[in-house]
């Protein structure tokens, strides 16, 4: 039930974004950067709060409520698409939903599939949204094609009501323990990332890669446009590939089951990463751009796993909600920065240099967090190893 509605709603996802995208970037590349920009904002600033409430109430119904709230402001974008400053505002509210549904959601799948299925669990669904986003970037470009974006924004605010529909008939909660005799610090998260050598490593160096390599989802309409010479749905094309490739690496991931598997799988799709999306920017084909994107989303399918299993692993369930929101607002923070970063390279150079620098900065970001990861595992295992040998 819970993988059918994240389905249905990356669904609208897709489709709106492939709608917003398309329609901004005629008028100019900083108002596709402002868009994902207001998407992404509200996951940076509002963390604090929002893990506080995820470790203080009931994350089914707080899911739902945030759910509704994000349907509502969507579907209110359809006849305001000729006013972009009430477009980006009303992004900026969906992702005010979001802030909070996503560590939720998060901290409520060990409760639906269990501790030790966790992880399968993660990637189950992830599989799940991966579907619903290449049905959305594939078919749903052709309902826009047919129906217009208007009514493309509708359909994607009905799909988060599907998807709170759905949500009301799962059993599972999670409800946090002493949620009203305490008030829970809402820098708990951040200083529990901070202290945790592994995590730490982990999720920094996750935050840097997705940063550098974040710039081609402004620069992705451009290049599809102008170097391509494509349309809307090609860029749906493309990005189906993407999501093909989630898909694969959503299911390469659920096989993950211990702190080192999930850290150096996690830091070795930086790198893959950003071989991926040099790809095109070495090869400015077609074919080699699906290949770069095919490439791109497994490892994105990945470290989407991955992340969600490392803090999950190395975090107590009372906080995890704070955990998730914490580590959600470091890696947005990185993804709002490289996304304005993009914004201003696109005035000054060509889609394809924005992605030969995005790639090259997640390859290098990638080693480093893949050197610094070896590095706390190792330290951590040296007192385990040391207690063994005096024994």
């Amino acid at each position: 039930m819970t993988a059918a509605g994240a389905a249905v709603s990356e669904f609208g996802n897709s489709l709106a974004l492939l709608v917003l995208l398309f329609w901004a970037t005629p008028i100019s590349s900083l108002l596709v950067a402002a868009i994902l920009v207001a998407e992404l904002l509200p996951l940076v600033l509002g963390a604090p709060l929002a893990g506080v409430l995820v470790d203080r109430l009931p994350n089914r119904r707080l899911l739902i409520i945030a759910l509704l709230f994000q349907g509502v402001a969507i579907a209110a974008i359809a006849p305001l698409l000729g006013q972009p400053v009430f477009v980006v505002a009303l992004v900026l509210a969906s992702g005010c939903g979001r802030a909070i549904a996503a560590p939720s959601f998060s901290a409520l799948v060990p409760h639906i599939a269990g501790e030790e299925e966790a992880t399968r669990g993660y990637a189950l669904l992830g599989t799940a949204r991966s579907a619903g986003n290449i049905a959305g970037a594939t078919g749903g470009a052709l309902l826009a094609g047919f129906f217009g974006y208007p009514a493309a924004m509708l359909i994607d605010g009905a799909t988060f009501f599907v998807y709170a529909a759905l949500l009301a008939f799962v059993r599972s909660e999670r409800r946090p323990s002493g949620e009203h005799s305490s008030r829970p610090s809402a820098l708990t998260g951040i200083r529990h990332v901070r202290r945790d050598p592994v995590l730490f490593a982990a999720i920094v160096g996750l935050a840097f890669f997705v940063g550098a390599v974040v710039v081609i989802n402004v620069a992705d309409p451009a290049f599809v446009r102008f170097v391509l010479h494509g349309d809307e749905f090609l860029l749906g094309a493309m990005q189906a590939c993407w999501m093909v490739g989630i898909l694969a690496g959503n299911r390469l991931a659920a096989r993950l089951e211990t702190v080192p598997q999930v850290a150096y799988a996690l830091a070795i799709s930086g790198i893959t990463t950003g071989i991926a999306v040099l790809i095109p920017a070495t090869f400015p084909y077609v074919v080699a751009a699906g290949t770069g994107w095919l490439i791109g989303g497994i490892s994105n399918g990945v470290d989407n796993v991955t992340m969600n299993a490392i803090v999950r692993l190395r975090t107590p369930d009372e906080m995890r909600g704070r955990a998730f929101a914490a580590v959600g607002s470091m890696v947005t923070g990185a993804n709002l920065l490289g996304t304005a970063t993009a914004g201003v390279l696109l005035l000054v150079m060509g889609p394809r240099t924005v992605f030969a620098l995005g790639g090259t900065g997640a390859l290098l970001t990638g080693v480093v967090c893949l050197v610094f990861v070896h590095k706390a595992l190792k330290r951590e295992r040296s007192p385990a190893e040391a207690g063994l040998l005096s024994n």
